[in-house]
């Protein structure tokens, strides 16, 4: 039966929209509106490629006892003063370009009327005291798992607390090594819908050796056993890891320091997908270092597979970045940069890591006048301390939520910028047909704070089956309105380049 998608008549849709936005706001999302945008020629010759590092596996495995008979480790002090994680410069950034206005706004909350949650609860407190917290969060059938620097927690989705809150490196107790003892955080979740498992990570940052440690429960329960892994990263210390599953692979992006210190680029690596989900204790990993450079920025995120509906055969794995002519690394304009991977686990000398495609967009600003060098600029009401805008990198918000919707493929993605001075937006994308002409089907900056005075920023979107899109997004003023979340939406039928469902 066909689903009318009139934005004032469509009750059903509405709802749809409500399931996909709620959720969407257990993590924290993003959205704005302009005509779309064209690419340049993919694939004639790669822009820029990185470099083959070779062909590995885990260094360690195990299969842990159910995490339901793990006792929940806590920290064994109470919180000092918040304890500040400090997040790595690449020493090449430079002096900013011209700063754009940005043409795609969308400066007012739409007339449509978003369906309200379907359930909010409380999850983890921030049990380590650490800033910044960086919370993120996968729902599955039955469960939402909640995870932050440096702690987790498991839900029903009705909110009841199943296990936790517990530091995430209780995920690696008994398992020894680096990954049991540092507790280091940048951790990602994601529900693996192709297999019904779960994938928990954190990365450590001890060293000498470096490891990004990974976690696969054995059945849907992400209260039960788990596949162990540490996968070395050597000398290269892995700022900020992203994950994505994709039907052959689980893609790792990293931000590679030389022994703890020196940035030398991007870490990019594909995981043998099946033998990481079923417990094979040397799955395959072929990796590649790209070196630094405006295409990179401060880095690329890999496309995460949504829906039944399987990329086409053959299709490579996408990573995107964003470059800002505004920013720090000379880039010489506001566009997006596509990546491919290309992965042959029979042949790892024959896989490609390449950039294929800049793609032009709107122009916006990403540099947020803050304090020189603070990363917190966006106020909040009864002190002085503000929280970061994280909009000054030139990086893009997880998640890169892929559909393919058969008619079409299609990526969304967003990250945080400067709506106009001093006021916080979410600039969001959705990119058609990335394998063979990519183009920008829609963007816009979401920015209804031009009106209101509320900052909007650092989202997460997606989209359903049907093409609607789910934006959640933080909020804050530093007049009455507390950091929060909020989302709001389009359906497909609605005009391009907004976000019109109301907030």
């Amino acid at each position: 039966m066909e689903i009318p998608l009139n934005p004032y008549s469509s009750i059903i849709s509405r709802h749809r929209l409500a399931r996909l936005v709620t959720s969407l706001i257990l993590l924290v999302v993003i959205a704005g509106a302009v005509l779309p945008a064209a690419a340049q020629q993919p694939d004639a010759a790669p822009l820029a490629e990185g470099i083959f590092t070779g062909e590995s596996t885990a260094v360690q495995f195990d299969i842990s006892p159910p995490l339901r008979d793990i006792p929940p480790l806590l920290p064994t002090e109470l919180p000092e003063a918040e304890r500040e994680i400090p997040e790595r410069a690449s020493g090449l950034e430079g002096a900013y370009g011209a700063q754009d206005i940005d043409t795609a706004v969308q400066d007012q909350i739409g007339p449509g009327e978003i369906a309200a949650p379907l359930v909010s609860f409380d999850s983890l407190p921030n049990l380590s005291s650490v800033s910044p917290p960086d919370p993120v969060g996968d729902v599955g059938p039955n469960h939402y798992v909640a995870m932050s620097n440096l702690s987790f927690q498991i839900h029903s989705k009705t909110g009841t607390s199943l296990y936790g809150p517990a530091l995430n490196n209780t995920l690696w107790a008994g398992f020894g090594g680096d990954c049991q003892t540092d507790n280091s955080g940048d951790p990602i979740v994601l529900y693996d819908q192709l297999s019904d498992r779960w994938l928990l990570s954190q990365f450590t940052a001890s060293g000498p050796t470096y490891f990004v440690c990974i976690a696969i429960s054995t059945t849907p329960d992400p209260t039960g056993p788990y596949y162990r892994y540490a996968l070395s990263t050597g000398n290269n210390f892995p700022d900020y890891p992203k994950l994505a599953i994709w039907p052959d692979s689980v893609f790792v992006s990293t931000r590679d320091f030389a022994n703890g210190a020196t940035y030398v680029g991007m870490g990019i690596y594909a995981i043998n997908r099946s033998q990481l989900m079923t417990g094979n204790p040397t799955p395959q990993v072929i990796s590649f270092l790209v070196p630094p450079s405006y295409f990179v920025g401060d880095g690329l995120l890999p496309a995460d597979l949504d829906g039944s509906s399987l990329p086409p055969p053959s299709s490579p794995g996408y990573f995107m970045g964003v470059m800002d002519n505004g920013g720090p690394y000379g880039a010489p304009q506001d566009a997006l940069s596509l990546w491919k991977f290309n992965v042959n686990y029979g042949n790892p000398g024959a896989s490609s890591f390449q950039l294929s495609t800049t793609i032009p967009v709107a122009p916006f600003d990403s540099i947020f006048p803050c304090t020189p060098g603070s990363r917190d600029c966006i106020p909040q009401p009864g002190t002085t301390n503000k929280i970061d805008i994280l909009s000054y990198r030139q990086r893009l918000m997880h998640r890169l939520a892929y559909r393919n919707f058969g008619t079409h493929e299609a990526l969304v993605t967003n990250h945080s910028v400067e709506a106009t001075v001093g006021m916080a937006g979410v600039r969001w994308y959705e990119l058609r047909s990335p394998n063979s002409s990519p183009v920008v089907f829609q963007q816009g900056t979401y920015a209804p704070g031009i009106i209101d005075g509320i900052h909007r920023w650092m989202g997460s979107i997606a989209m359903d089956r049907e093409g609607n899109i789910g934006l959640g997004y933080s909020v804050s003023d530093g007049v009455s309105i507390f950091p929060g979340v909020r989302y709001t939406g389009r359906l497909a039928a609605d005009p391009l380049g907004t976000l019109p469902q109301g907030e």
